[in-house]
């Protein structure tokens, strides 16, 4: 008792499950791989199914196979094991499976007929060869017989039978007299496909010959004639009669009956034809009657299909070639003569021989892995599918319980290394059958790069390349890239990973050099190469050559100078009229520029400088107009002025013709420079009235042409002079003139069948202009119907340039035909094009979505195919779409925002980068076609693992003072796990020379650190990165300020406020000079005078202690007894009643800024900032003016130096390497720059 049928979504599941097996490896050309890997057999050359010798040749049964190891062969025929060493005439060719029978010494062809059948094994399995038929070509003889004459009366019909001997292939059958000359045929007279020779009807010359059938043999190249026919033609009047043999109506003239029109084959009203797909449809009709009838083929409901119909023999056959199922239905030839006419129906019925839908294909696997093998085919009737295994049934093959059978279908799924077979599908129906080998091989191999090692690529800035990176490895390899053997994987963005391993760059820049690194990665292992890419600076033109008017005689020089990469060797070129240049002794080349001397007519013309290295090339073009001598005296000619021409004049229309017509002028004056062109517009007033389009140019020595005219154009022209200075106004428009008109001669252009909705296809075209319609009513015939049906052709007239088919299914292909039509008839036959209906959104997502995690950023996604039906339009890529869900650290926030990864075509499995580690995600997939996403799958949650951190944040460096740098950074801002420290490492450089690398560790709360500095002169280059337990992470990299002394122009500004108080300039350099001046933020030009001051020198305690210095201490000592011995002068002198003039100094004060209000700016910079040896000078003391004497009061309206604008003033002060000392003990508080400035402020 049979159990419940399943559900029918139980059958989709399945048949979705069978689509969704995953694709093979392909096995690379590359010898030196293919030679390694084991391989089961495969045929690579047999005979033809029908195998059809010449019998006085030796026999050949081709079967040759390859396979690793090479297979060994045996044969079988008639279904039995063939022993080849038991016969002597039979051997086999070396190193292949070829049967060769020599009948050199004797035997009969005969014996050797049969069916063949070659297999190839080694220890994978066995394929097979088709089943070969071997026959021996047949040339019977005649039999013979005496043939008595045949009489007939004349006006009727006869038939001369051949019946030719029956011969292997079937011989090719003519007629001719027994004196070897060939029968004339005609619609009269004429032989049929049978070889019969048939009369419509019978005249009297006909006696005239006799009639001898022959048959042409194909291998034995023999022809074989048969006896001939003679004819004994009844008639009442003789053939000599002269007046009646020319007679308009010869048949009543010689007392002939007329008679209607009768069918001598095929005999009756109807007959039927079955015909194989593939194949040539041949219909005859033979008619018979008096007149000779005429024949016409007709199809009902339709046209003969005209790209594959042609008539024969006199209209009498009719061949469709490479018929198919659409040219079944009911055909009918009419017979027709004066009397009448008849027809008769042949209804064809075509059958097809299996043919292949889905051919198997070899299939290699990685142990583990699922596939499939498909056998899918089609035929009329409906053909069996039988699979075998290494030659045998399926059904009797050890049983594996990795393979199940699902009808056309094998399905393999965990493949281990026991699966290696060879598995034949031989699907038939009664009219022939197919038969395919496809193995199934399980290869176990590491990661293997194809490609040659450390390529070197160079591309030119700004071009897309693509570096590739060729790998095999069974599992197929994960393949990602690198630059500069750090950081993560490069994909998205500017870079895009295709599936082959090639990685493209979109845009290249400059920082884009390096050197690439492509790893791939298996179970088994992993390979890498590299590619060093070097980008170079692109080939440009920067000063073209310009468009010249010379006199004949001079001297003219073309420019081409051109900027390029300087590592590329450059190649300047010049074309002529865009054909090679030759440089003759008039000529000179140079790298920048191409002189002509003496400069001739020949010369005129246009010239391209071409400036190429061996990766770009850029190109410009100048014309050159060589002007004919004057008469007039070159002096005189030069004093006058030069003008516009003046329009042509008189248009005259002459030699008047359908596609062409004569147009003369009158030139008008060249105003001092010769015409070099004329220019002849035309216009026409049906499609665009008043608007005048270009008909072609003239040289300026012309003044008639004959214009090519298009049909049915309401034309008028007029004429345009051109010179070196311009061009005229157009002439005056001649008179008009129509061509008549024809049918057009193209069809519309750039046809296309798009979908706008889901339900139409709008099918467009470029609409044919005024001088293509070639007559009135230009409209468009519009033909489609479905690709795959053959329905018969819908078709409707448009007279614009769309139309939109309504009411289609989702997606599917049309064949598309515009034709052009006026009323003088069509146009040619069109081009077909193929369309497409609308999209609709897909109905199905990808299912058995599996996520493998790479590592902690990357993700490698496997899905199973959808059912093709289920996309409803064109496959465009399969989406992910995931999200950050959340942070495994605690108190993270994080963006969950849905970021996608697209994989083009039908891909199957994908790489997604990017991701952030130590984070839990989800994923869904979607199929996405023309219209949009289908729907999403099952949501996939995964996590990604701890990785590297990324770069510090905010990484400070400062350097309070010449003793000590202050280093200060915030946590990373992606943590990427738990964070275990940070690693510091610096390093002193001064100029070239580099000292000793130090490193730090700190833990993950410090974020602060004090470096003692070695000396005052040297910087420090600092690298920091943070940790986690997976390593270190991206290192962010700073160097210490420049010491003052490295700069070249320090400037700063700083607003004040025009009414603040005197402020205080901070961060200035120790023992540095200063330039300051006080400007309007609103006019800069209004400003004080530029003063200049020094900053004392800061005493650096990490220097060497010179106190224990034996030259300091005797310095010291020195000095002191010099300030006691001017201590007792004072006081010699003091006691004396010595006075002494002392001039006080006033202190500048500088108060702090208002933060609050800032209505001005104050400036200043340091321009070579070098400290001054030996200066102890004071801000305080090292004021002076410099080169001006004015102040900021000169600007003013008074006294008090008060601008009566907004009050707004900047300062600026500059550092000058001026090691003078200053005269501050000079200045007073009314002549000193810095208070007459801050008197103002």
């Amino acid at each position: 008792m049979a159990g419940p049928q399943p559900p029918p979504w139980v059958h989709a599941a399945f048949l979705l499950c069978l689509l969704g097996i995953g694709r093979a490896i392909e096995i690379p050309m590359d010898p030196s791989i293919q030679n390694e890997l084991p391989q089961p057999p495969t045929i690579t050359k047999q005979s033809v199914k029908d195998h059809i010798v010449d019998p006085r040749d030796n026999i050949l049964i081709e079967c040759e196979a390859k396979g690793n190891p090479a297979p060994s062969f045996h044969w079988t025929r008639n279904s039995r094991f063939f022993n080849v060493a038991k016969d002597p005439r039979v051997s086999m060719r070396r190193r292949s499976g070829t049967l060769v029978i020599d009948f050199r010494s004797g035997g009969r062809p005969e014996e050797y007929e049969g069916e063949y059948q070659c297999f190839a094994r080694n220890k994978f399995g066995t394929a097979l060869s088709n089943r070969i038929r071997l026959q021996v070509s047949k040339s019977p003889l005649w039999p013979k017989e005496n043939l008595d004459p045949v009489v007939v009366q004349e006006g009727a019909p006869l038939t001369l039978q051949c019946n030719p001997p029956p011969g292997l292939p079937s011989p090719v059958i003519f007629w001719m007299s027994s004196s070897m000359e060939p029968i004339t045929q005609d619609k009269r007279v004429s032989q049929g496909h049978n070889g019969d020779l048939y009369f419509s009807n019978v005249m009297v010359q006909d006696m005239q010959t006799d009639y001898s059938c022959n048959a042409r043999f194909h291998f034995t190249h023999t022809i074989q004639q048969k006896n001939p026919f003679t004819l004994k033609v009844l008639t009442n009047h003789p053939y000599n009669d002269s007046s009646l043999r020319n007679h308009p109506d010869m048949y009543s003239a010689r007392g002939v009956a007329e008679r209607t029109p009768s069918f001598m084959y095929p005999q009756g009203t109807s007959s039927s034809q079955m015909v194989l797909r593939g194949t040539d449809l041949l219909l005859e009709c033979i008619a018979s009657g008096v007149p000779t009838p005429d024949i016409a083929w007709y199809k009902k409901g339709g046209d003969l299909p005209s790209d594959k119909a042609k008539f024969e023999n006199f209209n009498k056959a009719l061949r469709i070639t490479s018929v198919s199922e659409e040219d079944s239905g009911e055909y009918f030839c009419l017979a027709s003569n004066k009397m009448g006419s008849i027809r008769h129906t042949i209804s064809v019925r075509v059958k097809a021989a299996p043919y292949w839908l889905e051919e198997p294909e070899n299939l290699i696997l990685a142990p583990g892995e699922d596939g499939r093998l498909v056998c899918r085919a089609n035929g009329n009737p409906k053909p069996t599918v039988q699979w075998m295994v290494n030659g045998e049934p399926l059904q009797s093959a050890p049983p594996n319980p990795n393979r199940e059978v699902a009808g056309d279908t094998i399905i393999f799924r965990d493949t281990q290394i026991s699966s290696r077979a060879v598995y034949q599908c031989n699907t038939s129906n009664e009219h022939g059958y197919l038969l395919a080998n496809a193995f199934v091989s399980v290869l176990d191999v590491p990661p293997r790069m194809l490609s040659a090692r450390n390529q070197l690529i160079r591309v030119i800035l700004y071009n897309r390349t693509r570096l590739d990176c060729p790998f095999f490895g069974s599992p197929i390899p994960t393949l990602r890239w690198f630059k500069n053997g750090q950081g993560s994987n490069l994909d998205g963005g500017n870079y895009h990973v295709y599936e082959n391993g090639s990685l493209e760059i979109k845009m290249i820049r400059k920082e884009d050099q390096g050197i690439y690194t492509c790893v791939a990665t298996n179970i088994l292992g992993k390979a890498e190469n590299q590619v060093r890419l070097e980008v170079k600076d692109p080939t440009r033109i920067f000063r073209m050559p310009e468009d010249q008017t010379a006199k004949r005689g001079t001297t003219v020089q073309l420019e081409c100078r051109v900027k390029h990469d300087p590592s590329l060797k450059l190649t300047v070129s010049w074309l002529k009229d865009d054909e090679p240049l030759y440089i003759g002794n008039r000529m000179k080349k140079e790298d920048d520029s191409l002189t002509i001397f003496g400069v001739a007519e020949r010369d005129h013309g246009s010239y391209t400088c071409i400036a190429s290295t061996e990766l770009d090339q850029d190109l410009a073009k100048a014309y050159l107009t060589v002007l004919a001598d004057q008469t007039t005296p070159t002096n005189r000619l030069a004093a006058l002025p030069k003008g516009r021409p003046d329009r042509p004049r008189d248009l005259e229309l002459t030699d008047l013709a359908e596609r062409s017509v004569r147009l003369t002028w009158i030139p008008g004056d060249d105003n001092n420079s010769p015409i070099t062109e004329y220019v002849v517009q035309f216009e026409e007033d049906q499609f665009q009235p008043g608007i005048w389009h270009d008909h072609s140019k003239f040289p300026g020595s012309v003044n008639s042409a004959v214009l090519p005219l298009s049909p049915y154009v309401n034309y008028q022209f007029r004429v345009i002079a051109v010179n070196e200075v311009g061009s005229s106004h157009p002439s005056l428009p001649s008179e008009r003139y129509r061509t008549s008109g024809a049918p057009p001669e193209f069809n519309p252009g750039d046809v296309k069948g798009e979908g706008t909705r889901k339900n139409n296809m709008e099918i467009t075209w470029t609409p044919m202009n005024a001088t293509s319609a070639f007559g009135p009513n230009l409209r468009y015939i519009v033909k489609w119907r479905r690709r795959e049906t053959r329905e018969t052709w819908n078709n409707v007239t448009v007279w614009g340039s769309r139309y939109v088919v309504g009411q289609t299914p989702v997606y599917v292909p049309y064949e598309i035909r515009v034709q052009a039509e006026n009323d003088f008839g069509k146009g040619p036959e069109p081009d077909t094009v193929i369309g497409y209906s609308g999209e609709d959104y897909p109905r199905a997502a990808p299912t058995d979505v599996k996520v493998r995690v790479l590592n902690s950023t990357a993700i490698s996604l496997q899905w199973n195919r959808v059912y093709s039906d289920t996309v409803q339009g064109q496959l465009r890529e399969y989406r992910a779409y995931y999200w950050r869900e959340s942070s495994l650290l605690k108190n993270l926030w994080v963006s969950q925002k849905r970021q996608q990864a697209s994989f083009s075509g039908d891909r199957l499995r994908g790489v997604v980068s990017r991701l952030f580690p130590y984070s839990n995600y989800k994923l869904e997939m979607v199929v996405v076609n023309g219209r949009g996403d289908g729907p999403r799958s099952e949501t996939k949650e995964f996590t990604t693992p701890e990785g590297v951190p990324s770069a510090p944040r905010r990484f400070r460096v400062r350097q309070p003072n010449l003793q000590t740098i202050t280093l200060e950074w915030d946590h990373p801002e992606h943590p990427n796990g738990i964070l275990t420290g940070y690693s510091l490492r610096y390093t002193a450089f001064n100029g070239t020379k580099v000292g000793k690398q130090m490193v730090e560790n700190f833990s993950p709360n410090d974020t602060k650190f004090t470096v003692q500095r070695a000396d005052p002169v040297s910087r420090y280059r600092f690298t920091l990165s943070a940790r986690t337990q997976v390593g270190s992470g991206e290192a962010v990299t700073e160097e210490s300020p420049a010491p003052p002394n490295e700069g070249n122009h320090t400037k700063k500004t700083v607003p004040v406020k025009a009414q603040a108080q005197p402020i205080q300039l901070t961060d200035l350099y120790p023992g540095m000079t200063y330039t300051l001046r006080v400007y309007s933020r609103d006019n800069e030009g209004i400003s004080s005078t530029i003063i200049t001051f020094m900053t004392s020198t800061a005493y650096t305690n990490n220097q060497a202690d010179i106190a224990t210095q034996g030259w300091f201490i005797g310095l010291m000592c020195a000095i002191a007894l010099l300030v006691l011995i001017l201590l007792i002068v004072c006081f010699i002198k003091r006691s004396r009643g010595g006075k002494y003039p002392v001039r006080e100094k006033k202190d500048v004060p500088l108060g702090p800024e208002d933060p609050k209000e800032e209505d001005g700016s104050f400036d200043y910079s340091d321009e070579d900032n070098k400290p001054l040896q030996g200066s102890q000078t004071s801000l305080d003391g090292t004021i002076k003016q410099q080169e001006s004497d004015d102040s900021l009061v000169d600007y003013g309206e008074g006294g008090e130096g008060q601008f009566n604008e907004d009050g707004s003033f900047i300062g600026q002060y500059t550092v000058k390497k001026d090691k003078e000392e200053t005269e501050g003990n000079e200045s007073s508080e009314a002549t000193s720059p810095v208070n007459a400035i801050y008197s103002l402020a």
